[in-house]
């Protein structure tokens, strides 16, 4: 999976935009919170309410996953693209990302509140 697909994927889901927070990183957000980093060759991503759940992709895959810079303790990992985690997983794992960081939004910042 390409840089390129991934942040179409992104920016696909419901309320999704783009953001360059930082001069030269593109983030997909949903209301004001960041639910995706793309990287170049990688992706920041929401997975698991807490460190203990986000570290089983790190069991899994400890060569193409791992802890992020300062928010890591937060449940957010970088996932490495074109390694040996299969693209379905990192679109699944953008879902997870997309639908946590959904749920904490407060209702009327949610895609499709009425």
């Amino acid at each position: 999976m390409t840089r390129e697909e991934l942040l179409a994927y992104c920016l696909a889901k419901p309320g999704a935009w783009p953001d360059e927070p930082w001069d030269g990183d593109v983030v997909a957000k949903v209301g004001p919170k960041i639910f995706a980093f793309t990287g170049e060759d990688a992706v920041g991503l929401k997975l698991g309410r807490g460190r203990d759940e986000a570290d089983e992709w790190l069991h899994r895959y400890p060569q193409d996953a791992s802890v992020m810079a300062y928010i890591g303790r937060y449940g957010w990992n970088t996932l490495r693209l074109a390694g040996a985690i299969p693209d379905d997983e990192l679109l699944e794992a953008i879902d997870a990302s997309y639908e946590s960081v959904v749920a904490a939004l407060p209702r009327k910042q949610r895609p499709n509140a009425g």
